[in-house]
């Protein structure tokens, strides 16, 4: 196993087991690949491992869109300011934007509400050969739902119990429709981006001190803030729940944003390099059509150069 493979497996949350946050470093938590190195050393490293890692998912990209066989989804999870805009801008910068989708989930609309929880879900999953990217998704139904169980009012839902077998089949759920989903060729890779309840007080004032910033300054998200622990343990519950062997969780450190651009390229390229992707094969028709082509492009540069 390589170092990459070892940094992304040290990520993951392996499938029946806790997601163990608590336990987990939101500065770096994969053994020791790069944890010890000192601060700036940390951020150089990461910063040349994203360059490297940003290149080769260019290509990745353009074999996933060439072999048009299966689609990528990439869920986004975190707490406010955690950092989801500036990894999804920083790790694809680099491919062909005709070939990715990003989508946000906002409050549903009316016509979202007359449906289960999964309609808008399901038509915003990538097509075949592109990379759909989840900026939020179905997951916030079993976390900030479940913090807030009061909004699942406007779900208008049959009359029921809403503790803790609720949940257990919402879970349910997600992990059958994901399944669904792989089955028939969409992957899914999802980030929960691990940021600390200090780091984003530090990128909260950030954000008020600096008025070309203070847009991105939400005041409902301090309220959100207060609600920490209740986040948390929402959190540990869905990914414990829904990390599958066939849509696994990645727990990536983000109090330092390069660190965490750099593991979700990571994850990102061993996701589609496992998928043992072929470039087209040419038919015997096609390769004659191409050879006459050749023939009259070289007869036109032939003419062009005559006297």
């Amino acid at each position: 196993m390589d170092r990459r493979s070892r940094i992304v497996d040290g990520l993951r949350v392996r499938p029946g087991q806790p997601a163990d946050l608590a336990g987990r470093d939101p500065r770096w938590s994969a053994g020791g690949e790069l944890g010890s190195l000192a601060a700036t050393q940390l951020d150089a490293t990461a910063r040349e491992l994203l360059r490297e890692g940003v290149s080769a998912l260019s290509d990745a990209q353009e074999l996933l869109w060439a072999s048009d066989r299966y689609a990528l989804l990439v869920v986004f999870q975190a707490m406010d300011a955690a950092g989801k805009d500036s990894a999804i801008e920083h790790v694809m910068s680099g491919v062909n934007p005709q070939g990715v989708d990003v989508v946000g989930f906002r409050k549903p609309s009316a016509e979202e509400l007359d449906h289960t929880y999964l309609w808008r879900i399901a038509k915003a999953v990538p097509e075949r050969g592109r990379i759909g990217i989840f900026n939020r998704s179905h997951y916030e139904e079993v976390i900030a739902l479940r913090v807030h169980p009061e909004w699942l009012d406007a779900q208008k839902l049959p009359d029921g119990d809403r503790g803790p077998a609720f949940w257990a089949a919402r879970y349910e759920d997600i992990n059958a429709f994901e399944r669904h989903l792989d089955r028939n060729g969409t992957r899914i890779v999802k980030f929960f981006l691990h940021v600390s309840k200090d780091e984003q007080h530090r990128r909260f004032m950030a954000r008020l001190d600096n008025p070309d910033k203070q847009w991105k300054f939400n005041a409902a998200d301090v309220a959100e803030r207060a609600l920490w622990e209740d986040y948390q343990a929402a959190y540990e519950a869905a990914l414990s729940a829904t990390s599958t062997a066939w849509a696994p969780w990645y727990v990536v450190p983000a109090d330092q944003k390069s660190v965490t651009q750099a593991l979700v390229a990571a994850v990102l390229l061993e996701t589609i390099e496992g998928l043992d992707l072929q470039w087209p094969v040419v038919s015997a028709a096609a390769r004659e059509s191409n050879a006459r082509a050749r023939e009259v492009l070289e007869a036109e540069r032939v003419s062009s150069a005559s006297p």
